[in-house]
């Protein structure tokens, strides 16, 4: 995800994320490294086209430079489409490993699922986030593999 602008706001000690989406994100200087304080104010911050608008980086007083990477601000602000995607890649990297140690070859994988190879290949494709959890689950019960979602209650911080 690009990010569009960023803004400083030292009131609140934390970075102001607007994506190109128009989802707007905060971030605090807590989680930074190497993290402002009364000491080492931020003396500038932008948004960095050497990381192709996907991070922020910021200039201490001291000289000393940091970046926050768009993915960092989207796992503090627990975007829920991102975790969705982490939760896919996650269930394709098993997939990968549930097929190297099967001993099936990619075409009985894909016959046993009712699809063709290269689809077969865009489910195992990290990168690719357009697929649905219904096909990762009927990949991984097609390599042996049980999954199981569980819900907990999140832990007071």
């Amino acid at each position: 995800m690009k990010i569009r602008t960023v803004k400083l706001n030292n009131r609140r000690k934390e970075f102001i994320v607007l994506a190109y989406s128009g989802t707007t994100y905060s971030f605090p200087f807590v989680k930074c490294a190497p993290p402002p304080d009364a000491n080492h104010c931020v003396e500038e911050v932008f948004v960095d086209k050497e990381l192709a608008n996907e991070a922020i980086t910021y200039v201490l007083e001291s000289g000393e430079e940091g970046s926050i990477h768009m993915d960092q601000i989207l796992d503090y602000n627990q975007d829920p489409k991102y975790l969705a995607e982490q939760l896919i890649y996650k269930l394709t990297l098993e997939a990968r490993r549930g097929i190297e140690s099967s001993g099936l070859s990619r075409r009985q994988i894909a016959r046993r699922l009712k699809t063709s190879v290269p689809q077969l290949y865009r489910l195992l494709d990290t990168t690719n986030t357009r697929k649905s959890m219904n096909q990762m689950v009927a990949l991984l019960h097609v390599l042996n593999c049980e999954v199981e979602l569980i819900v907990r209650k999140k832990v007071a911080a």
